[in-house]
C-alpha cells in the first residue's frame, strides 16, 4: 500500500475522533443553562438554578455541578431540594448543529429533599407546578408539561418534619428512585426505595398521575408498599412518650382519586407492646386494616382493624382526625368469645398481667371499649368478661394473709374462675375498675372496686362472700354461717362477707382479709356463737 493512501485512511478514522474531542471546545454548554433553568422552573413553580454546565459526547448528556429547587415561602428559605451533581441525558445532533435542546432523562446524584408538612395538613410541594400566582381553583389550569423518557435519583436523603416542629423528623437514607415516560399531563409508573432508621426498608412501586395542577399532593396515584423490620419508634412515626413498639413488616396497597385515599394491607409486629407500660408480646400478631382517608379533612374511616394471632380476631372500627399532625381517635374495640389460650400472647403488650409463673387455660374473654384521644393522652372505656377459666401457678388461698383465723383456705396453685367480670376506665393517670363481680369456687363470690396507677401499683377493695367456699374448711364455714344470721342489734354492716384488700403489683400482689376486723366488729356475738359451736359455756 502507498504511503500516500495510508495516510489518507489514517485520517480517514481520525478525523471523526478530532472532531468528536473538539466539539466540547466549540460548543459552550453553559449557554444551554438560561434555557434549561427557565423551562424547569416554568415546569415546576420554582425557581430552579443550575451550576456550571459541561458537555460529555461519549455519555450523550449535559452536566451540572449543582442544582436547587427553591423552596415554597410560606415553608421557609431552604432550598426544598438540592443536589450536587445533575445529569441531563440530551439528543446529541439537534445540540450540536441546531444548538436545539432535547432532553431525554434527567439523574441526580445523591440529593438532599426536605418535605415539610403543615398543621393544616398542606405539604411544602403542593405547590409545585402551579405557583403561589395560580392558586384560583373556580377555573382549570393547564400545566406547562415537560417529558421526559427517564428520571433517576440515586442515594438520596429525605427528611420529612412537621409544624410545628417536633424533635425527631422522619429521615428516608439511601433513597433511590425511578421514573419511567415521567409527564406532568399523563399517569406514569415509578418505583422508589429507601433504608429507614433501624435497619428498616421501604419499597414503592406503582402508578402517579397525571399531576394535579392545583394541588401536587392531591395527584391521584395506584401504589404497593412493602416495608421491611419497621420499628416506628426510631423511624419518627410513634413518639416514644406513647409508650407503643413493635418491629413490623407492612404489605399494603395505596389508592388514591385526589380526593380520597383508600388503604388495605396487613402488618406482621413482633416485640409488640400497645400500650404504656405493657411487656412485649411472646409470639407474633398480624394486623390486617381497611382505612379511608379523606385528603380535605384530613381525616380518616376505620373501617375494620383486625388483630390476629393464634385462634383469636379482635376488631376495632372508628374514626380519626389529624389535629396538628397528631391523630384524635374516636375508636371502637370489640372482642366476643376470644379463647384465652390464644389471647394470652396479647395480654402483655396491652398492659394486662398476670401474678409471677401464672397463666390462664381455657375460657373466653369478651370485651366491648371505646378508645378517644390522640395516643398519648386517651380515655379508655368499657367493660370486660371471663368466663370458665382457669388460674394456674398460683396458690390464692395461701397469699391471702389474715384468712388463718377461719383455720385458712386451700386451694393450692390451680383456681377455677367461673366468672370475673368488671367496668373499666383507663387514662394516662392509671386504671378504675367498678362493679367488679367475681366467682371462683374456692373463695366465694367477690365484689368491689379499685384501681392501678400509672406505675402498676394495685389499691381494690371486695367483699369476698365465702360461706359457701369450697376451699374454706367446716370450722371457718359454720362460723360465718352462724355470724350471718345473727339478729343481734350490733351485727356489723359487713357480716355478709370478708372485706379483702388487694395491694402490690399485678406480678406482685399482696392479699388481705379483715377478719380481725369483721370479729372486732361484734365481739360479743362472735364469742356467743363461738361457745356455741365449740359446746362450751361462756
Amino acid at each position: 500500500m502507498k504511503k500516500s493512501v495510508k495516510i489518507v485512511l489514517a485520517a480517514a478514522i481520525a478525523l471523526p475522533v478530532v472532531v468528536a474531542a473538539a466539539i466540547p471546545f466549540f460548543v459552550n454548554a453553559n449557554t444551554f443553562r438560561p434555557k434549561i433553568e427557565s423551562r424547569l422552573s416554568t415546569a415546576l413553580s420554582r425557581k430552579v438554578t443550575l451550576g456550571n454546565l459541561s458537555l460529555s459526547l461519549t455519555k450523550g448528556r449535559l452536566e451540572a455541578d449543582d442544582l436547587t429547587i427553591a423552596e415554597d415561602p410560606k415553608f421557609g428559605q431552604t432550598p426544598f431540594f438540592t443536589a450536587k451533581l445533575l445529569h441531563i441525558g440530551v439528543q446529541m445532533k439537534p445540540l450540536i448543529f441546531h444548538h436545539e435542546l432535547l432532553i431525554r432523562s434527567f439523574e441526580v446524584d445523591a440529593p438532599q429533599i426536605h418535605l415539610i408538612r403543615a398543621e393544616d395538613g398542606t405539604w411544602n410541594f403542593s405547590t409545585l407546578s402551579h405557583g403561589t400566582d395560580r392558586l384560583d381553583t373556580t377555573r382549570p389550569t393547564s400545566l406547562p408539561d415537560l417529558p421526559v423518557d427517564r428520571i433517576i435519583i440515586k442515594d438520596g436523603n429525605a427528611t420529612i418534619e412537621t409544624l410545628p416542629s417536633q424533635k425527631n423528623p422522619q429521615v428516608y437514607d439511601h433513597l433511590n428512585v425511578t421514573v419511567e415516560h415521567f409527564s406532568l399531563a399523563q399517569p406514569f409508573p415509578f418505583r422508589v426505595s429507601a433504608s429507614l432508621p433501624g435497619d428498616g426498608k421501604v419499597d414503592v412501586s406503582g402508578t402517579v398521575g397525571p399531576i394535579n395542577p392545583q394541588d401536587a399532593a392531591s395527584t391521584a396515584f395506584d401504589t404497593q408498599v412493602k416495608i421491611q423490620h419497621l420499628d416506628p419508634v426510631t423511624a419518627g412515626y410513634v413518639d416514644p412518650a406513647a409508650g407503643v413498639s413493635t418491629i413490623a413488616g407492612l404489605d399494603a396497597h395505596f389508592v388514591s382519586d385526589g380526593t380520597n385515599v383508600t388503604s388495605n394491607g396487613k402488618v406482621h409486629a413482633e416485640h409488640l407492646i400497645i400500650l404504656k407500660g405493657g411487656k412485649a408480646a411472646p409470639l407474633p400478631l398480624d394486623l390486617s386494616y381497611q382505612i379511608v382517608h379523606s385528603l380535605k379533612s384530613n381525616s380518616g374511616q376505620v373501617s375494620d382493624l383486625v388483630f390476629q394471632t393464634g385462634a383469636i380476631a379482635i376488631h376495632i372500627k372508628g374514626n380519626y382526625q389529624l389535629t396538628a399532625n397528631v391523630p384524635v381517635l374516636d375508636l371502637k374495640l370489640l372482642a366476643q368469645s376470644v379463647p384465652l389460650n390464644d389471647l394470652q400472647a396479647l395480654m402483655p403488650a396491652v398492659g394486662v398481667k398476670l401474678p409471677n409463673n401464672a397463666t390462664l387455660k381455657g375460657g373466653t374473654l369478651s370485651a366491648d371499649f371505646t378508645i378517644k384521644g390522640s395516643p398519648t393522652d386517651n380515655v379508655i372505656v368499657g367493660s370486660y368478661e371471663i368466663k370458665n377459666t382457669t388460674l394456674v401457678g398460683y396458690d390464692i388461698g395461701s397469699k391471702i394473709a389474715g384468712i388463718a383465723a377461719l383455720g385458712g383456705i386451700k386451694t393450692g396453685d390451680t383456681a377455677v374462675i367461673d366468672v370475673s367480670r368488671a367496668n373499666v376506665r383507663i387514662t394516662k393517670s392509671g386504671s378504675e375498675s367498678t362493679k367488679i363481680y367475681s366467682v371462683l369456687p374456692a373463695l366465694g363470690v367477690s365484689t368491689g372496686s379499685g384501681t392501678v396507677s400509672p406505675s402498676g401499683q394495685l389499691n381494690f377493695h371486695l367483699i369476698s362472700k365465702v360461706t359457701n367456699a369450697k376451699g374454706l374448711n367446716k370450722v371457718g364455714i359454720n362460723l360465718l354461717t352462724k355470724m350471718n344470721s345473727t339478729s343481734d342489734a350490733a351485727k356489723p354492716s359487713n357480716a355478709s362477707g370478708i372485706p379483702i384488700t388487694i395491694t402490690g403489683t399485678a406480678e406482685e400482689p399482696v392479699i388481705t382479709a379483715d377478719v380481725n376486723g369483721l370479729m372486732k366488729g361484734n365481739a360479743a356475738t362472735i364469742k356467743k356463737k363461738l361457745s356455741k359451736l365449740f359446746g362450751k359455756k361462756e
